[in-house]
């Protein structure tokens, strides 16, 4: 079996050498990189090739990729690099990197047009001025080639290794039976729709109820089906740490049912929950980790994808594990298991990963031209995770940070730089003074001043590499983010200001406080194109209703398939009921508190036990507590804060035990209204005191116009749809098993309504 690999991964795997730098420098973004390489393109003579797809071989490894350039008159190959600053300021290591790919590329080239010789280029082209600087090194045919089977030979027993291993992980999965005695109900109808979607190459929507086993029920055939289909690699993306947590549990019972299934499991963690030395920048020359970091990288990572250790087959390559080899090499463990991502077979992670305009796996992804699967849980969360991937902000706290910062003292140009961005933004604020104000495109004064802020800035840390300055770059950043928004601004979006008020008595902003944001309101032109490059996603949750939202906001594919599975469970397991006596609307709060402490005492007195009560908001949730420990102090309650690190997280949810009574209050679409378990008698009923529905405001007003004029249901998708979506998540916490019993109080008039009753899940029967 032949083994490929990109010319880039090749040599990355073979030539990269030293320490982990990763000291701000400066880098174009991809579509600077792409004008680039047109631009070095284009200053070429008439019978220059761009873009030269290659390919060669050496014993059972295929290598292929695309040359930047031929120029066949002057018999010359060009590698084109694109930078921004300093040339001079290069790390040698990142040279040498780039030498040994442009000579592979010079030997697959050779081989190609059988050249005896040929120059080597390496052309590197700086994005600010458009200049070139060249170095060209005559190489024959015979070095090129000794230097091709070099790097061929470094990687080749490890691409064997690769062949083995996907060949055995294949033959196991084949055979790989459910690690249950059965499927749930609702389970096989599941696996069934992803398995057909898998081998159809298809999108796949599934609304399935909680508690039949979602994680297992899409996990279990998609590996199944990778096999026949030729899957390289499943992204498990997950919205929440528990997300994760339900996909390696399944994974981990997989294994133990087969315990000789060779199938790799990588964990990828947030950089701060990884970091061995928060207080160290990442360089040698600051982290002990990361000095030499690719020079013990390879015994790394053989030792965390070693399939045997003291006689046990070790596969899962969670966090601790991963930071159990990483502290033995001596390497960081957040970026041996970035390497790590390239080996493994099922990689689980958030979604930014994959959907982040920078995402890592979609990276890799494209560049090893992987044949992937996608598994999308919560797939509801996407919609609000996306708006907030592709929405930029300006904080006038930001810029002030970094006026302020010892770099803007010392330096003059940055501080210059920096005045002029305030100065356009104090000018916006005077034509725009109302509270709220949406553009139709974003201004281009304020633009032009951030463009050349941050090519002031650019300069300035290239020049001072050593001299981080914490303010300075967060500004940096986030100014760079929105202009690469404004690049891309279109209808999914929209341009508004927000002046703030400050001070106990709310003073009026002056000019230069506000808000100005390029605010995402459809991700699915961006989402789009990482889904449907994958061969197959599905996208799951007990809650998608109704599906042509999701498939809106999220931008499936025209073909994409819906499946709503039918719930397991009965309706005389869950008593819905309606308190049709009571008003949540803004105006009528205050007299719905009474009535709403009468009846969650009632229903505790009538059946004592555990049970969530849910608000829309802090400031609801306190006042109805408040009153409720007031009328009835003999009833055990506690209480969700705002901001709650996740050891009190832990502590609120140890209440709910099997033999404890109480009521817990929380707040809607908040971090206990979904992702939770409490099964049996650790919860036996919910209070949701709200439709869910979103604030009225300037800008859901707006949402609400954008949504009318590309969607047609303006209401719907800005309010009800979110709202009730919320509902259903918190109220399904009650049943999570087919023994479970329990009850549901939705307590507000408008849940007796048609339209609404037609958005909860079908099983329900209110009265």
């Amino acid at each position: 079996m032949t083994y490929t690999v990109a010319v880039r991964e090749l040599c990355e795997f073979t030539a990269k050498q030293g320490d982990l730098d990763l000291r701000f420098t400066p880098a174009p973004t991809a579509l600077e990189g792409m004008a680039g390489h047109a631009v070095a393109a284009s200053r070429r003579g008439a019978g220059y090739r761009a873009e030269v797809a290659l390919s060669g071989s050496y014993q059972s490894l295929r290598v292929r990729g695309r040359a930047d350039g031929y120029d066949p008159a002057q018999q010359r190959i060009d590698e084109v690099k694109t930078f921004k600053g300093r040339l001079d300021r290069q790390p040698a290591s990142h040279r040498h990197l780039h030498w040994a790919q442009a000579k592979v590329y010079g030997w697959l080239l050779c081989e190609q047009e059988q050249l005896a010789h040929i120059d080597v280029a390496l052309v590197y082209l700086d994005v600010g001025t458009q200049q070139e600087t060249v170095f060209t090194e005559r190489c024959s045919a015979d070095d090129l080639r000794q230097h091709f089977e070099a790097q061929c030979q470094r990687f080749i027993a490890w691409a064997e290794q690769q062949v083995a291993h996907r060949a055995a992980r294949d033959t196991a999965l084949t055979t790989l039976a459910f690690p249950f005695g059965g499927f749930r109900t609702g389970q096989r109808p599941l696996a069934e729709a992803v398995y057909k979607a898998a081998v159809a190459g298809r999108c796949l929507l599934a609304q399935a109820p909680t508690g039949i086993g979602k994680t297992m029920g899409t996990l279990f055939p998609l590996l199944k089906a990778a096999p026949a289909q030729r899957i390289d690699k499943v992204f498990f993306l997950a919205a929440k740490t528990s997300g994760r947590q339900m996909a390696l549990d399944a994974l981990a019972r997989l294994a133990d049912s087969a315990p000789a299934l060779p199938l790799r499991v990588l964990e990828l963690v947030a950089r701060d929950k990884a970091c061995e030395h928060p207080d160290k920048a990442c360089h040698g020359e600051s982290c002990p980790l990361a000095r030499g970091f690719y020079d013990r990288l390879p015994a790394a990572r053989a030792a965390a994808v070693a399939t045997t250790i003291e006689g046990k087959t070790v596969t899962a390559l969670q966090q601790a594990r991963v930071r159990e080899v990483a502290l033995q090499h001596d390497v960081c463990p957040y970026y041996l298991s970035q390497e790590l991502a390239r080996w493994a077979d099922v990689v689980v992670g958030d979604y930014n990963y994959y959907f982040d305009l920078g995402g890592l796996l979609h990276g890799l992804a494209q560049a090893n031209q992987w044949r992937t699967a996608l598994l999308v849980d919560e797939a509801h969360n996407l919609v609000e995770r996306g708006r907030k991937m592709f929405t930029a902000e300006l904080h006038p706290a930001a810029l002030a940070q970094a006026r302020s910062s010892h770099t803007a003292a010392q330096h003059a140009p940055v501080k210059k730089a920096l005045d002029k961005v305030r100065r356009a933004w104090v000018a916006l604020d005077k034509a725009h003074p109302d509270p709220y104000t949406v553009l139709e495109a974003f201004p281009d004064k304020l633009l032009a001043t951030l463009q050349q802020c941050t090519t002031t800035l650019t300069e300035h840390f290239t020049d001072h590499p050593t001299e981080p300055d914490g303010a300075l770059q967060a500004f940096y950043f986030d100014a760079l983010h929105l202009q690469r928004m404004a690049d891309l601004l279109d209808a999914h979006s929209m341009v508004d200001i927000t002046q703030t008020s400050s001070g106990p008595h709310q003073r009026a902003a002056k000019p230069g406080d506000s808000v100005v944001c390029i605010r995402n309101l459809v991700p699915a032109p961006f989402l789009q194109p990482r889904i449907t490059v994958a061969h197959t996603s599905t996208l799951f949750s007990a809650t998608l209703q109704p599906a042509r939202y999701y498939a809106d906001l999220l931008g499936l594919p025209d073909g994409h398939v819906w499946v709503d599975v039918e719930s397991p469970f009965a309706a005389q397991q869950l008593q819905v009921q309606v308190a049709r006596h009571i008003s949540t609307r803004y105006p009528h709060r205050a007299a719905s508190l009474a009535p709403i402490a009468a009846l969650m005492a009632q229903q505790f007195r009538a059946r004592p036990g555990n049970y969530l009560a849910f608000f829309s908001s802090y400031d609801y949730l306190q006042q109805a507590a408040a009153l409720f420990a007031q009328q009835h102090p003999d009833v055990p309650h506690w209480c969700q804060s705002r901001r709650m690190l996740e050891g009190e997280q832990r502590d609120f949810l140890a209440r709910f035990t099997t033999t404890s009574q109480g009521i817990a209050f929380a707040v809607l679409g908040g971090a206990f209204a979904e992702g939770i378990d409490l099964p049996g008698q650790r919860l036996i009923g919910a209070f949701v005191a709200t439709l869910g529905l979103p604030q009225v405001n300037p800008v859901n007003e707006q949402i609400r116009e954008r949504m009318q004029t590309l969607f047609g249901a303006g209401y719907d998708y800005t309010y009800l749809y979110p709202g009730l979506q919320k509902v259903v998540q918190a109220a399904g916490r009650v049943i999570r098993t087919p023994s479970d019993e329990g009850v549901v109080h939705l307590m507000d008039e408008r849940f007796a309504r048609a339209q609404v009753r037609s958005l909860l899940p079908a099983w329900w029967q209110t009265r």
